[in-house]
C-alpha cells in the first residue's frame, strides 16, 4: 500500500527536511507541498490523500483548526501533526490525529506514525463496502458489453469548489512544481490528475502533447514562433498570450499534424 502524503509547513527547510526523510518510505508517496492551512484545504478537497503531514503553528488558520474542518469531509486524510511543541497533543487528539512527532523527527518514530496510518488505512478500507456500478442499458445500435462511460468534463478545484471543464474550453494542461493545472480562457485551475491521465481523458484530436510538461488544445493555438535547436513555442488565444514550448522531439509530429 502507498499513501499519498501532503505536507503541510509553512517553513521551507521544515518542509525540506521531512520531504528527505519520507523520501526513505517506500510505501509514501509525496504528491503536494502547502505552505498554509488554507492552501492545504484546497488541495486535500481537489486531491485524494490518504496522509498530512501537519504543522500546528502556521498563519492564519492552524493545523488543529485544519484537522477539525477536514474531518468534515467524506474521506477525509489521516493527520500526523509534526510540531516543535508538545502543549497541543490533546488538542491534537480531539480531531482525531493518528500521531504526534516532536521536531527534530526522529526517523524511528515517524516510522512508527507511517505504520498506524496504514493499520489505519487498511481498516477503513475494510470497512467500505466494494461498489458496485450498474451498467448504463446500451443505446440502439451500441454493441452489447460496451459499457464505457466517457465525459467530456475535467474536474478542477476553483475557490474551494470542484467543477467540471468543458475539454473545449481547456486551452492547455501544463505541470507546475507537483501539481498539474489546466488553463482556460481566463482561470488556472488545479487539476486532482497526472498529466499522463489527463493525457487519456482528452483524447486525441484536439489535444496534442507537445512537452514532457504541456498538452495543448490545437485549436486554441494562434501563432507558432520558431525558437533554437528546431523548437518552436506556441502564443494560444488565451486571455493571457500565453507560450507554451514544443520540445525538439515533439516538434516534427506537430509539424506533420499541422502541414507547415
Amino acid at each position: 500500500m502507498t499513501l499519498k502524503a501532503l505536507i503541510v509547513d509553512d517553513e521551507y527547510p521544515a518542509r525540506q527536511e521531512l520531504r528527505f526523510m519520507l523520501d526513505k518510505f517506500s510505501n509514501i508517496e509525496i504528491v503536494g507541498e502547502a505552505t498554509s492551512a488554507t492552501e492545504a484545504l484546497a488541495l486535500i478537497r481537489a486531491l485524494d490523500y490518504q496522509v498530512l503531514f501537519l504543522d500546528i503553528n502556521l498563519p492564519g488558520m492552524n493545523g488543529l483548526e485544519l484537522g477539525a474542518a477536514i474531518q468534515e469531509l467524506p474521506r477525509p486524510p489521516f493527520v500526523i501533526f509534526v510540531t516543535a511543541y508538545d502543549e497541543h497533543a490533546l488538542e491534537a487528539f480531539d480531531v482525531n490525529a493518528v500521531d504526534y512527532i516532536l521536531k527534530p523527527i526522529d526517523e524511528k518514530r515517524l516510522k512508527r506514525a507511517i505504520d498506524r496510518v496504514i493499520r489505519a488505512e487498511q481498516e477503513r478500507a475494510a470497512l467500505v463496502p466494494p461498489q458496485v456500478i450498474a451498467a448504463p442499458e446500451p443505446s440502439k445500435g451500441e454493441p452489447v458489453g460496451s459499457t464505457a462511460i466517457k465525459i467530456n468534463r475535467i474536474p478542477a478545484e476553483k475557490q474551494g469548489k470542484t467543477i467540471l471543464v468543458d475539454t473545449s474550453e481547456v486551452f492547455y494542461a501544463f505541470t507546475e512544481q507537483d501539481y498539474v493545472y489546466i488553463k482556460t480562457f481566463a482561470d488556472k485551475l488545479l487539476t486532482r490528475f497526472t498529466l499522463k491521465e489527463l493525457e487519456g481523458r482528452l483524447g486525441e484530436g484536439m489535444f496534442f502533447r507537445t512537452h514532457r510538461c504541456y498538452i495543448v488544445n490545437l485549436q486554441k493555438v494562434k501563432e507558432i514562433v520558431p525558437f533554437f535547436n528546431g523548437t518552436y513555442n506556441l502564443i494560444l488565444e488565451d486571455k493571457d498570450r500565453s507560450e507554451v514550448p514544443v520540445s525538439r522531439a515533439q516538434a516534427k509530429k506537430l509539424r506533420k499534424i499541422l502541414g507547415f
